[in-house]
């Protein structure tokens, strides 16, 4: 699909973190469009991508699930492009793109499937599946970025966390690793470009697409803990404020496993937990309750108000 399309108006795919522990996402994700002038269109009567669980019971029932959203968009709504901040979200839809368009069992399952539920069959490519990054990267871009900036993040030091099912497993984002001006599996750069654009000093961080955990946190939280702690040491280690996310799995895991790692590790670290898109609306001069900053665990408010942000 063409890298100039109109990304002004899409489909919006909030999925289940976003209507709960991901809500501040999902705020500052929808109130930086409005200012923006982005158009974000729920889509209609969604459901479940099919997130960990379902896929670790019957992926083809995953792939369906997955199926229905984007056709609801396509047929029902007249969209080409859905876009899903979550990376679990992102990745199952574009999973299922994948299965759709390579696997016969896998479409044999999704018709019947459609069928039985009363509507059309989600035909592959029929829409594209783009996240949040890319939404902001194509339809607003750096330069855009910069002409909007009111409050620049000058001073801070921030630290990109993509997590891993942002670029794995690789077949399924075919679109990365095209060359200039598109994504990279292996260094993602978009948050760092976006916030570099915002006024951020981006620091290296080599955990960057590191595992959490977060599809272990309720099975073995002791591991996830540790996982967690090296990514935040990490970021101690680069010297950074902040880590960025862009991901309610992993946001909701650095903040709760922070705390753990302190109450029962007896690892203290430093850096704030704070959603990309919430960076993003303090930049352009948002209020800092606007963006859900006090919503975040990871109490930031005061840490802004230092610098001017809030």
């Amino acid at each position: 699909m063409s890298e100039q399309k109109d990304l002004k108006r899409v489909a919006y795919y909030p999925g289940c973190a976003l209507e709960g522990t991901g809500h501040a996402y999902d705020r500052s994700t929808r109130a930086v469009g409005k200012e923006l002038g982005l158009d974000l269109v729920e889509v209609e009567n969604w459901n479940c991508c099919g997130a960990m669980e379902v896929k670790n019971i019957d992926p083809k029932l995953q792939t369906y699930l997955s199926s229905r959203v984007m056709s609801i968009a396509s047929e029902d709504m007249g969209f080409d492009t859905v876009m899903a901040p979550c990376n679990g979200c992102y990745h199952n839809l574009k999973k299922a793109e994948y299965d759709l368009t390579n696997d016969p069992e896998n479409v044999a399952v999704t018709e019947r499937l459609s069928e039985k539920a009363g509507h059309p069959t989600y035909k592959p490519g029929s829409v594209e599946t783009i996240h949040a990054l890319d939404w902001l990267k194509r339809a607003i871009g750096e330069e855009g970025l910069k002409e909007r900036i009111t409050h620049s993040l000058k001073g801070l030091k921030i630290a990109n966390y993509y997590g891993c099912m942002y670029t794995r497993p690789r077949h399924i984002f075919p679109e990365k690793d095209q060359g200039p001006g598109s994504e990279s599996t292996l260094q993602p750069h978009f948050m760092d470009d976006l916030l570099e654009a915002a006024g951020a000093e981006i620091v290296d961080y080599p955990l960057k697409t590191a595992c959490c955990g977060g599809a272990h946190t309720l099975s073995d939280s002791d591991t996830s803990t540790k996982l967690v702690l090296n990514l935040l040491e990490a970021a101690d280690e680069c010297d950074a404020d902040i880590i960025a996310t862009e991901c309610p799995t992993c946001h909701s895991g650095l903040e709760m496993h922070q705390i753990r790692a302190e109450t029962k590790l007896g690892k203290k670290t430093n850096a704030k937990i704070v959603y990309f898109t919430q960076l993003i609306g303090l930049a352009l001069g948002m209020n800092a309750r606007t963006v859900g900053i006090h919503e975040n665990v990871s109490d930031s408010i005061n840490f802004f108000r230092e610098k001017g942000l809030a």
